[in-house]
């Protein structure tokens, strides 16, 4: 069984009931909906289609949503669409025009007051590019460097330049609401320019009365980069979004900033996330390339906790097929992942208390004597949490009576949270512990490590490990 997690977007191509439940049951373990895309019907709709697959599959599948946030676009263009020639001049308006293929529009008009003459912009993932050549009362002065077709509503990126935009847009705010009325289980915030966004988005949820929903923190810029520590400390999980990221910086630089933050949120106990054009040839072929397989193993073998597919499962010909492909990459590269290793590093930080040396210990025993799994029954979800920063050999079954907490685990590597009653002793909780071990291993023999804490209700703590033949 794999121990990284997969989160799978939904769109068009995967929207149907049959298909999401193939997704499930062949890996996804987190569904993202688009709200930059998707209107919140699809996402209700979506909502109900998983929590009914949920419970007909005795399955947990979590939900996410990712935010538009603070976003320039361009306009509308007669035709939908405009061809800017390389070397010609097109003004940028600052008031909402119709474009064509010599001017077009944006929607943040404080632009003109932001950026400097000889600043870089890109147009549509950085396939189009602009040097700003003059400022006018009313609209940029650009040549085309590099031409190309650009559609309606496509994005812009300003290279080098610090834009002020309110990070909390008026249709973010109202999609943070929603996503508070729905429970969803995670929030992705984009274009993440300092801590102090991470703040505000969780300020809103205290607001809101939301103690629930992980916040995500998307790096797509080098603002983020910046400040990085920060955000990792205020956030629950940290998104390498290398499409934008890959358009505001050389991408040369996103393989380094990748391995980066993956080893910053393994050493600060936060879950990393890479995504974008993981298996990207798969929207029109059958199978990826030989240099996708390495990106999806070489992220799997730095210790990343979760990966993504975007365009692949929504508007991809092949999403199942897809998601297959990757769950045996993941499997294949976990087999060759240096454990031991993973473990001494993570030791070398972790604070000298109970809960941190047993679930040590208990990783590093299941690592020794090759068992098949570690069953920590959990409230909240932190001894699991706990093991689950160790990198363990063996997937972390964790028992809780909580489904909000079952939904949160999700997105832990290696953790395979199990919706139970609460549990009222120890020889139940053992008893328990080997059957759920039984099924979700679907095997009747081998070793399993139990870990917790006891006498349950009085302990803040993990207090036992006790090794189990099954």
């Amino acid at each position: 069984m794999k121990k990284t997690k997969i989160i799978a977007t939904i769109g068009p191509s995967s929207r149907d009931t049959e298909v999401i439940k193939e997704l499930i049951l062949n890996g996804m373990d987190i569904a993202r909906i688009n709200l930059t895309h998707a209107s919140h019907e699809f996402a209700k709709d979506v909502i109900n289609k998983i929590d009914n697959l949920n419970k007909e599959l005795n399955t947990s599948v979590s939900i996410m949503f990712d935010l538009e946030g603070p976003d320039i676009n361009v306009g509308k263009f007669a035709g939908g669409s405009a061809y800017l020639t390389k070397n010609s001049k097109i003004r940028i308006y600052m008031d909402d025009i119709l474009g064509d293929s010599t001017k077009f529009s944006i929607n943040y008009p404080k632009l003109i007051d932001e950026i400097k003459v000889n600043t870089v912009i890109k147009l549509d993932d950085g396939l189009i590019e602009l040097n700003v050549i003059d400022k006018e009362l009313n609209y940029l002065l650009c040549e085309v460097v590099t031409g190309g077709f650009i559609e309606n509503n496509k994005g812009l990126n300003v290279i080098g330049t610090k834009i002020r935009m309110p990070f909390l847009t008026k249709k973010d705010k109202e999609d943070i609401k929603f996503a508070c009325e729905q429970n969803i289980d995670y929030l992705a915030l984009s274009l993440i320019r300092s801590s102090e966004d991470v703040l505000e988005v969780n300020d809103l949820l205290i607001n809101l009365n939301n103690d629930h929903i992980s916040i995500i923190s998307k790096i797509e810029n080098e603002s983020a980069i910046d400040d990085i520590d920060e955000i990792i400390r205020n956030s629950d999980a940290i998104m390498v979004a290398r499409g934008d990221l890959g358009v505001e910086l050389p991408m040369e630089r996103i393989p380094g900033i990748q391995k980066m933050i993956i080893n910053k949120c393994h050493m600060m106990s936060k879950v990393s996330i890479v995504a974008t054009e993981m298996m990207s040839t798969m929207e029109n072929a059958v199978r990826p390339t030989r240099a996708e397989v390495s990106d999806v193993a070489n992220a799997v073998l730095d210790g990343v906790d979760v990966v993504m597919l975007s365009g692949e499962t929504t508007i991809g010909k092949y999403p199942i097929e897809t998601l297959k492909i990757m769950t045996k990459i993941i499997e294949s590269s976990e087999l060759d992942q240096n454990y031991l290793d993973f473990l001494d590093k993570t030791m070398r930080t972790e604070k000298q208390d109970i809960t941190g040396s047993v679930a040590y210990s208990s990783v590093e025993c299941a690592l020794r004597l090759k068992c098949n799994a570690i069953v920590t029954p959990t409230m909240s979800g932190y001894t699991a949490r706990k093991i689950s920063r160790f990198r363990p050999s063996c997937i972390v079954i964790a028992l809780c009576p909580n489904v909000e907490t079952v939904k949160s685990l999700n997105i832990y590597y290696g953790i395979y949270p199990v919706l139970v009653d609460e549990i009222k002793s120890f020889d139940k909780m053992m008893d328990l512990a080997k059957k759920t071990a039984t099924k979700i291993l679907r095997c009747d023999n081998g070793k399993i490590i139990v870990t917790g804490g006891y006498p349950f209700n009085e302990v803040k703590h993990t207090n036992f490990m006790k090794i189990e033949e099954i």
